[in-house]
Parts: structure tokens; C-alpha cells; sequence
């Protein structure tokens, strides 16, 4: 999962670009994992706000096309896509020029395959940066629906943080979010236990502009860690360390 260009694109306003795309490129180094995950992210403003999309892609590896599913083994050929996961979002801020610019309303849908549930989320974002727009921070409250699951406490708040040039370093870029909600998960160790807790997840990464020392800006070498909690039907803490490139179109 990631969302972390959408609120990155406030401080393209200030530089007078108006949409980005990235495709990322991780190798998943987690426990029972090993996998390659691409991801499609997408965000665009307009005078009417901002629209924001990502695609992530799992891919099978060895040890996914050994496994069973319902009882039956998957092909040892098989090579396309294990699983998917897409968020679209909409910022909606007719009054940018206010003194409540910084505050947007905002509506979410996200689902996928291989995911339990489907949503809808509505709610409100504030958006916090510093002069030059080289440090940002969004902070989201939204009530989230559930279809394929439930909660005991339908509210999400979202964290997203970008950093640039940090620690003074010229293309080193600390990025990430965190999302917090409640839902009663089923588990992949007891199908018959449901969790009634709170769920987390965190994906910061670290990017390095590398392409600047040979003429192709546009790419990036770095590292995520997916930080997890009661999250994708996997009990209780869970840490997945990534590596990645990244290209800026």
C-alpha cells in the first residue's frame, strides 16, 4: 500500500507543476515473502482540489506457486500477478486561497484482490508544510464503511509525511504514512477467531536521487519497511523490510 505522492502534490502548487507519476519497484525481504511488488501511484490537482490513485501488484515466487489454495496447488508455472490493491481519493478545496486552504474534504474508495473487504471513507484532511514546501505533513480523519468485514470503531486516521533533501543531503527524501483503524479481522492462524482491535500499518521509505550523477533524474534507489498490526489477516506485529527503484515520469 502506498499513498504518499497525493499529499507530496501540494508542494508541486507552490512550484507550479500540477500532476506526477512515479512507478516503484520493491523486492519484498520479509520472513515467507521474497515476492516483487510494483506500484502505480498518480496525483493531479486542479482548481477544484486534487485526485490521487495508486496500483499495487504481488507477484507469485517459487514458493507462492508451491502453495494450495482451496485445496488445490497452484500450476508451478504460473507467473503473473498473486494479488492487488487500488485507493482512489478526492480532495476536494474550493477555497484554497482562504485563510482554511490548508483544510480539504475528502472521499476515498479502496479494495482489491486477495483483500477481505472493500470501502468507502469520508472525512476531512489538514494540510501543514514549511516555506518552501520541502517538508510536509497531512493529517486525515475519515469514517470509513466496510463491505466484506466490520468494525467496532468505523474511524481511520492517516498520517503522511515527506522530507527533502533531508539532513541537508541534496536528493535524499524521507517519505511515509501511517493509517490506523478499527476493524474485526479474522486471522489466518484461527478463521474462526476474530480480533476486535485496533489494526495498523506504516510504510516509510527512504529514496535516493542516484540518477543525478549520470543524467537520468528521474530515478531513485531505496528502501521501505512495512510496519504492520493485525493487518491483512496476519495477528499481531509485523515487520517487512523492502528494497526499490523508482522512476518519476
Amino acid at each position: 500500500m502506498k499513498k504518499i505522492v497525493a499529499f507530496a502534490g501540494f508542494a508541486l502548487l507552490a512550484v507550479g507543476a500540477f500532476a506526477q507519476t512515479n512507478l516503484q519497484v520493491f523486492y519484498d525481504l520479509g520472513e515467507n515473502r521474497k515476492m516483487v511488488t510494483t506500484t502505480l501511484e498518480m496525483f493531479k490537482s486542479d482548481d477544484w482540489g486534487s485526485t490521487f490513485f495508486f496500483v499495487d501488484y504481488d507477484y507469485f515466487n517459487k514458493d507462492y506457486r508451491d502453495e494450495e489454495v482451496a485445496g488445490v496447488k497452484i500450476h508451478p508455472n504460473t507467473y503473473g500477478a498473486r494479488s492487488s490493491y487500488f485507493e482512489i481519493a478526492r480532495s476536494l478545496n474550493f477555497w484554497q486561497e482562504s485563510s482554511l486552504g490548508a483544510l480539504s474534504a475528502h472521499v476515498e474508495f479502496n479494495a482489491g484482490v486477495g483483500f477481505g473487504s472493500r470501502n468507502w471513507l469520508f472525512g476531512v484532511e489538514y494540510f501543514l508544510h514549511n516555506d518552501d514546501f520541502s517538508n510536509t505533513f497531512t493529517f486525515e480523519l475519515l469514517y470509513k464503511t466496510f463491505k466484506g468485514s466490520e468494525s467496532h470503531l468505523p474511524l481511520q486516521f492517516t498520517f503522511v509525511w515527506g522530507m527533502n533533501n533531508l539532513l541537508g543531503v541534496e536528493g535524499l527524501k524521507f517519505s511515509g504514512f501511517a493509517d490506523i483503524w478499527g476493524e474485526d479481522t479474522y486471522l489466518w492462524a484461527d478463521r474462526d477467531k476474530c480480533e476486535k482491535s485496533l489494526t495498523f500499518i506504516s510504510e516509510p521509505q527512504l529514496w535516493y536521487n542516484v540518477g543525478q550523477f549520470f543524467n537520468c533524474p528521474n530515478l531513485s534507489a531505496g528502501a521501505e519497511v512495512e510496519l504492520s498490526y493485525n493487518f491483512a489477516y496476519n495477528e499481531g506485529f509485523m515487520c517487512n523490510p523492502c528494497v526499490g527503484l523508482k522512476w518519476d515520469f
